[in-house]
């Protein structure tokens, strides 16, 4: 952010010394223009004047001294040229050569020799290389026998020029430091709480609801928001720890009547006939479900209380597991295939990794009475995606829209054991690792007639541990 206040604040300061600066030194340069030929005009207008009297007298040494004296002592060849072009008086080796480097000449030399007066050889400007090209008629109207010449070399005036121009820029640069070195400092204390927020609400994102702005530091306004800041998240962190606290609580203190209950009811077992014990065995199956549903409660206020997330290796993952998942698949005719890439490493939710895939497999066998399921992953972009797929019963569009939700459950699964919070847990677990869990269509069913259920959970990659 101290970058963006620079690229406002330089560009005004340039365009400040860019205002005060450029029009003195283009001003500068025009008179510096000015004076030059304004002096050369009146060179050669005497020397226009002198030729004439010259060449109708026949007495032209003393022209052709003063004009060699000029060169000599101004290094400026100045030739007096009849109608053809020929030099009649002056330097002649001089003004021929420099005559060979001016474009300009013969347009100004044609217009003396018709009678007109030259303009200046063209936009001057100090970086230009070409000469000062001035010329005068001999003579008036039809009786213009010649024109007086000069070419003037201006390296010392553009030398003048671009020293002065040096001068006004370096004087011009003085604002542009001083605004610099005033404006960097103040924007550090001035933006230093903001990236002090940026970076607190980073990590709040992450999970961490202890973290606190500094409110003593910067200017009033940003002191008063990194205040609110704090009593913002003070009641946040608040509110959240009550809630986890009633949840944990909760289930714990209802853990043991439960229990209670459960055995007092398994005690009337023996006591019962044909038609009460199937009320026995509902009562029963009720008193498991609420506690399956008070155990689940509890794992979720456990994890959700740490928001922390570690690199681990997906083959070190999957090694502790399938052996399991395939005898709980080969006990129930199923079939588990794994396809999984070496060397692949995520960062692993709070909970483990291993526990998430425990869940989604566990789903599979359970709720989709699948014949096959299958465990894959592959690396898209920055993510690992790991795939849990079945050919079973699956779930439509809009079952898949709902069944992150905690306490969602298909209307096929409602007498299958269950509480409706393993997906909902999973996906926030996923979630505060920097992941998403997606529900998709599955493999295809054997009959045909549809597919079946996947479950996509896409991890950060993991940094390679310079060890290895």
């Amino acid at each position: 952010m101290r970058r963006r206040l620079l690229v406002v604040l330089v560009p005004l300061a340039v365009l400040l010394v860019t205002a005060l600066g450029v029009p003195h030194s283009v001003t500068l340069a025009e008179r510096e223009m000015q004076e030059t030929y304004v002096d050369r005009l009146g060179d050669v207008g005497r020397f226009a004047s002198l030729a004439e009297t010259a060449l109708s007298t026949g007495r032209t040494e003393a022209l052709q001294q003063e004009l060699t004296r000029y060169h000599d002592l101004y290094g400026i060849p100045a030739a007096v040229i009849d109608t053809s072009g020929t030099v009649l008086l002056g330097p002649a080796a001089a003004y021929q050569e420099a005559a060979r480097a001016e474009p300009a000449l013969p347009r100004i030399v044609t217009a003396a020799l018709a009678g007109t007066r030259s303009e200046p050889s063209g936009e001057w400007v100090p970086w230009d290389g070409s000469a000062l090209v001035v010329a005068e008629p001999v003579g008036r109207d039809s009786e213009v026998v010649g024109a007086v010449v000069t070419i003037s070399d201006l390296s010392e005036t553009r030398s003048r020029v671009l020293l002065q121009w040096a001068q006004l820029a370096a004087l011009g640069l003085l604002p542009l430091i001083a605004l610099v070195s005033v404006a960097w400092p103040v924007s550090a204390w001035v933006l230093r709480p903001v990236r002090e927020l940026d970076a607190a609400s980073s990590r709040i994102s992450q999970g961490d609801l202890t973290i606190r702005a500094d409110a003593e530091a910067g200017p009033v306004e940003l002191r008063r928001l990194a205040g609110s800041f704090n009593t913002m998240m003070d009641a946040v962190e608040n509110a959240v720890q009550r809630q986890r606290a009633f949840v944990s609580d909760a289930s714990h203190q209802l853990r043991n009547p439960l229990t209670s209950l459960r055995l007092a009811v398994e005690t009337l077992e023996p006591h019962l006939d044909g038609g009460g014990r199937q009320v026995y065995e509902v009562a029963v199956d009720e008193v498991k479900a609420m506690q399956r549903l008070l155990n689940s409660l509890q794992a979720s206020a456990r994890m959700e209380s740490i928001r922390t997330t570690s690199p681990v290796d997906l083959d070190a993952v999957l090694a502790t597991r399938v052996d399991r998942w395939r005898a709980l698949t080969a006990t129930a005719g199923q079939t588990l295939a794994v396809e999984v890439p070496p060397g692949l490493r995520v960062l692993e939710p709070t909970g483990g990794l291993g526990s998430i895939l425990d869940e989604l497999v566990s789903n599979a066998l359970r709720l989709s009475e699948a014949r096959t399921v299958e465990v894959s992953a592959r690396v898209a972009a920055i993510h690992v995606v790991i795939a849990v797929r079945d050919d079973g019963q699956g779930l439509d569009e809009a079952e898949r829209a709902q069944a992150l939700r905690r306490f969602w459950r298909s209307p096929r699964h409602q007498n299958v054991p269950g509480t409706g919070l393993g997906l909902a847990i999973c996906a926030d677990l996923v979630g505060a690792a920097g992941g998403e869990l997606r529900l998709e269509e599955g493999l295809p069913r054997p009959d045909g007639s549809g597919r079946g259920f996947a479950a996509m959970v896409a991890l950060p990659v993991a940094p390679q541990d310079p060890g290895d």
